[in-house]
């Protein structure tokens, strides 16, 4: 038996052809294990959110699932050991190495855009499109192939379904008074979710493939294309810095607009955070061995988790260098002159700074009774003409 709980003649579990390269197999391993803290928090925050019970209750049961399988069925190649038998060996491998009992069916769908998805109500359903299959090499598609598995083991697929019917529902009800806003809160919030669901999928895929270098490269190529001697690792990650640490205020809001929308995190910072997480502590100790079981999920505490989620937003945003992060920082820790930072962190918009931004009133305010007039007289205040559209 090798270390990764194969047999050394490559066949177990009535399949062959497991990777030369001996990978790491975590018995019995909690999706815990690789579920980022803020995934969790959001999934909390999504089941408290009024209304969803509900949805999702009378979801569960009006959701067509028989017609989804038997969609990808009739119109998809389903993998097996003859038809994409390379993918069949590396979906048996990730569910041999995450431990995963019943190995979800997967199908290759015909579409150019590179994607993958895990949706399902009962059962889990793994979706490649030719796209994807066409972009990556072995390597790269062994960690997407985990990614999925990583989705089926967390349970993810439930909620995903939900997602696509309730965005395709929302387009459809959108003339009706309030319905449509109704659906969109639940909607918004499930893309949160979902958002953070991806790093936790992220991770799972690097505890299946063992290597980052085919991680980072495979989200490279999600970003660029099949280029890689035109792009470099480093400089892909430099790139998830300057976006975090650029601009201004504005910049910050600009930010959190164009994510809305998005069922995915942007691909640098995916890049950032699952380096930053197999250079951590925790990494390692998983690959040693140490991590938690499903056997033990029981005796979890969900405010438990809550509170390590929390704690990990809060640290999250301590050590962000996004402007508007440590703004909220300097808010909570209780530095002075936080308006003046908000006037100039949103200078931009006025095409200009303040005029007096540090007068000795602004440094003794804290202790001088007619501050607040000081700080709210009109010349403190960005011209009343300056507005976010004239910035472009």
């Amino acid at each position: 038996m090798s270390d990764n709980g194969h047999h050394q003649n490559g066949q177990e579990n009535g399949h062959e052809n497991v990777p030369s390269r001996q990978r790491r197999r975590f018995e019995g391993i909690s999706s815990r294990t690789y579920e980022h803290p803020a995934d969790r928090s959001a999934l909390v925050a999504l089941r408290k959110l009024s209304g969803f019970d509900t949805v999702f209750k009378a979801l569960s049961g009006l959701l067509p699932e028989r017609s989804l399988r038997l969609l990808f069925l009739s119109d998809s190649v389903r993998v097996s050991d003859a038809q994409f038998a390379h993918l069949n060996t590396m979906l048996r491998d990730a569910c041999h190495i995450l431990d995963l009992e019943k190995v979800p069916p997967m199908y290759v769908a015909q579409d150019p855009q590179p994607n993958a998805m895990c949706i399902g109500l009962d059962e889990p359903i793994i979706v490649v499109t030719t796209g994807l299959v066409e972009l990556l090499d072995e390597e790269e598609m062994r960690a997407v192939v985990g990614h999925e598995v990583g989705h089926a083991l967390s349970g993810h697929a439930v909620y995903r379904t939900i997602l696509l019917f309730l965005t395709n529902l929302a387009l459809r009800v959108a003339w009706i008074p309030l319905g449509n806003i109704a659906i969109m809160a639940i909607v918004t919030a499930l893309r949160e979710w979902f958002r953070k669901s991806e790093l936790s999928a992220d991770r799972a895929g690097l505890l299946v493939g063992q290597d980052l270098k085919a991680s980072m490269r495979g989200l490279m190529k999600l970003a660029g294309g099949n280029h890689l001697h035109e792009m470099n690792v480093d400089a892909f990650l430099e790139q998830a810095e300057e976006y975090e640490a650029g601009g201004d205020l504005r910049d910050s809001v600009l930010k959190i607009l164009n994510t809305l929308p998005r069922t995915h995190p942007f691909t640098t910072v995916r890049a950032a955070e699952l380096k930053k997480w197999a250079e951590s502590r925790d990494y390692q100790r998983i690959m040693d061995g140490h991590y938690p079981r499903r056997t033990e999920d029981k005796e979890t505490s969900v405010s438990d988790s809550f509170r390590q989620s929390a704690a990990s937003y809060a640290t999250d945003v301590k050590n962000s260098k996004d402007p508007l992060m440590k703004l909220v920082s300097d808010i909570a820790g209780g530095a002075g002159d936080l308006g003046g930072r908000v006037r100039r962190g949103f200078g931009g918009f006025a095409g200009g700074t303040s005029k007096d931004q540090s007068t000795p009133k602004d440094q003794t305010a804290p202790n001088d009774q007619t501050a607040p007039e000081d700080r709210t007289s009109p010349k403190d205040q960005p011209p009343r003409d300056s507005t976010p559209e004239d910035d472009g």
